[in-house]
Formats: structure tokens, C-alpha cells, sequence
């Protein structure tokens, strides 16, 4: 297919390139490198452009007959979106909007969205399953939730298929060393565990440990990002053959807590780099694991890379890659 990936030069979106590229699709990357890399795009061609810029947005659509749109553009940190939340309602929100014109003025067939666990808030329940009431409770989540219901009632309104998958905590780096997470002063825990682990911080925090949970620290379900980059490819050839309109999790139905993450980091590293202990962040559930029945059974998608140790194995490679990496490339 003929394809348009908004958020390309990023960390998922890069994953998702190269893999696309494997599968012989035709690729253009739209992407504004506010924080992707021009060097992450390994295939297709890169249009650097704003999803806020209208304009841009409709010169990239009459120029190419775009088949299907894989959108990952969006900023994703949660505590930024509590303290400016019109950031993650213009990018997230408004932009999702603005491509969505392009959409269906260019009657594009399918769509693949980019979304989070976080719409689901804090449920009761652990494991997540896509029927749940959303009830996010950040402006992060709202937003893409928001994102998701402008993409559902369009699709209800035309010709559109899509594919939403809500991704839980994506983590580790291309195992060949050539992609990985550079993303600036990243929150996600298996990132900054091994940026401590790299000599890149003094130490990091675990956030709460008197939860219900076998040591008193959240779990969470970690998935190795070309795990979800396949999910991807094969949400194209889904709808290709002609699978309707699916909402989908993204994880591997199985958890591991704040201090396991750590005590591999370590184990891996050799490096035993200082851990403060804190109380719980607003907002962060004990436990967050995602029922991936459906993904599986709909896409016959089977992960590959189910290993905590191979998750952050490759997250450290990578991070000794990119420290000699980014002197040479630079930012951008």
C-alpha cells in the first residue's frame, strides 16, 4: 500500500517504518522532528510538516494517493499534560482533527491509530479489557480518547475502516542496535533505568511501595516495541482483506513490578545505581495489564520478544549506541 505515517521519525513510528518497509509497503513519513530524528526515518521518504499546519497537511495528501494513514504524532507525557493541558489538546486533539479533514476529503481507506491505556483511567479491574468504560484521568488520556471517537464517528459517517491500538508500556529498542528510544528526558521506567545504568542520570525514583502487589511497587505490562510495530503491519493486512473496524490492546497479559524492572537493569548492567524511594504519584492504579485475547485471535498476532531480559537487553544496547550516536548525528 501506498502509505502515510505522521509521526514516523519517532521512537514507535520509526519501528513501525522500518517494518512497514520489510513488508514492501510505499511509505511517506510526515513528521514536524520536534522529538523524531530525521536519521530514524530508514525508509520512505520523510516530508518534515506540521499536523497544526493545514495546508501542509492537504500539499502531502494531493500529492500522493495515500491507501491507508498510520497516525502516531502526539506527545505522551503524563504529568506535562496535568500542568499544560492545551499542549496535548492542540497536538493530540485538534491535529487528530485536522488529519481526519485530509482523510476523508481524499476518501483514504483505512486508518491505524496510535492510542494508550490511559483511556481507561483507573479501573477496578487489573487485567484491561477493550469493553471498559473510558474514564481517563489526565489530560493525556483524554485526549486521545478523544481522538479515538472523532476517528469512530467519521468511520461511521463514511467509507473509513480503522484499527485503535491502546498501547500499555512500551519499552526496548530494535535488536540490530539501528532503532531505539532517544527521546530527551524520557519518564518511561525501563528508559530511565538504564539512562541510570549508562552513567546518563545520578539515580531515579520508584513512586509508592506500599501497593497491593507481591512488593508493595506498581506492575505494569511491558511490551517490546517491535512487538507492537508488527501489530501495526498486520492491522493493514487485516483490513486489506477485509476485517472491519476493531478497537485492540497491546500488550502481553502479564506484569512486572517497579522493583523487578529495576533489580534486571541492574542484573544486566553490573551497574547498582542508586534507587530513592517516594511516595505514590496522583493517579498511578497498583496494577495495569492488558487482555490481549482479542488482538490475537483477530489479527493471529503472537509476540516475539515476551521476555523481560530481552526488553531491557536491547533498551541497554541501545543506550550505549546512542551515546556515541547523538554526538555524531546531533538533535535532529
Amino acid at each position: 500500500m501506498k502509505v502515510l505515517v505522521t509521526g514516523g521519525a519517532g521512537y514507535i513510528g520509526s519501528h513501525v517504518v522500518r517494518q512497514l518497509a520489510k513488508a514492501s509497503h510505499d511509505i511517506v513519513v510526515f513528521d514536524n522532528l520536534s522529538t523524531g530524528y530525521r536519521w530514524a526515518v530508514t525508509a520512505g521518504e520523510l516530508v518534515v510538516g506540521d499536523l497544526a499546519n493545514e495546508d501542509e497537511i492537504d500539499q502531502v495528501f494531493a500529492s500522493h494517493q495515500f491507501e491507508a494513514v498510520l497516525h502516531f504524532a502526539a506527545n505522551i507525557v503524563v504529568p506535562e499534560s496535568v500542568t499544560n493541558p492545551l499542549k496535548y489538546y492542540s497536538n493530540n486533539t485538534r491535529n487528530t482533527l485536522n488529519l481526519l479533514k485530509a482523510v476523508d476529503k481524499y476518501k483514504v481507506p483505512y486508518m491505524v491509530f496510535s492510542s494508550t491505556a490511559a483511556v481507561y483511567g483507573m479501573p477496578e479491574q487489573t487485567v484491561l479489557t477493550e469493553d471498559l468504560p473510558l474514564a481517563p484521568i489526565n489530560p493525556y488520556g483524554a485526549s486521545k480518547m478523544m481522538s479515538e471517537r472523532m476517528i469512530m464517528d467519521l468511520a461511521a459517517a463514511s467509507g473509513l475502516n480503522y484499527v485503535v491500538l491502546r498501547y500499555f508500556n512500551v519499552a526496548g529498542a530494535n535488536p540490530d542496535g539501528l532503532l531505539g528510544q532517544a527521546t530527551p528526558e524520557a519518564t518511561h521506567l525501563i528508559k530511565v533505568a538504564c539512562e541510570c545504568a549508562t552513567g546518563q542520570r545520578d539515580g531515579m525514583s520508584i513512586f509508592g511501595t506500599d501497593y497491593d502487589t507481591s512488593d508493595g511497587t506498581c506492575v505494569r505490562d511491558y511490551i517490546h516495541v517491535e512487538d507492537l510495530a508488527s501489530a501495526h503491519v498486520m492491522a493493514l493486512d487485516y483490513m486489506a482483506g477485509g476485517g472491519e473496524s476493531k478497537v485492540m490492546n497491546c500488550g502481553y497479559g502479564r506484569g512486572f513490578t517497579v522493583r523487578e524492572v529495576i533489580d534486571v537493569v541492574r542484573k544486566l548492567s553490573g551497574v547498582d545505581f542508586p534507587v530513592t524511594e517516594t511516595g505514590r504519584r496522583a493517579g498511578d492504579p497498583g496494577a495495569l495489564m492488558a487482555d490481549n485475547a482479542l488482538i490475537k485471535k483477530t489479527l493471529g498476532w503472537q509476540p516475539v520478544y515476551d521476555n523481560l531480559e530481552t526488553i531491557v537487553g536491547t533498551a541497554l544496547a541501545w543506550e550505549a549506541i546512542w551515546q556515541k550516536k547523538k554526538d555524531a548525528v546531533g538533535q535532529h
